[in-house]
């Protein structure tokens, strides 16, 4: 198995007038948030919105805040849920933010790729007609 990193540039959906940051993410689809440093959250003004406990890979648990911020990597931008991380983390980007962006992992490459997206589609039968 690999390790996959990606560029993508963070910023505060409702701080205009602050410029986003590009940062190199670990791209972890093993993880569901992302994780980035709590000083470039508290640059860039992302609002501390509640705290959640976390298991960390050496099974202690810690708590850390969450925010809201907007990612944008390969020309998609979607706001998802980010950690306020300690100093020092690997910025880490979750499988919420590359489900958000339309983004997936190719297993055997380890290239991010436009996710294939589906809908199931409704055919109508006898009980259920088409509205």
């Amino acid at each position: 198995m690999g390790v996959t990193f990606a560029k993508a540039r963070i910023a505060n959906p409702l701080a205009a007038d602050v410029p986003p940051v590009e940062l190199e993410f670990l791209i972890d689809t093993g993880a569901i948030y992302s994780v980035v440093p709590a000083t470039v959250l508290e640059n860039l003004r992302v609002v501390r919105l509640e705290r959640h406990d976390f298991t960390l890979a050496d099974g202690t648990h810690r708590a850390y805040d969450i925010g809201e911020a907007s990612f944008e990597i390969s020309g998609r931008t979607r706001t998802s849920q980010v950690v306020f991380g300690p100093a020092g983390v690997t910025p880490l980007l979750g499988a919420f933010t590359l489900e958000s962006l339309g983004l997936m992992v190719n297993p055997v490459t380890r290239e991010l790729l436009p996710m294939r997206l589906l809908l199931a589609s409704h055919q109508p039968t006898a009980s259920h007609p088409a509205p």
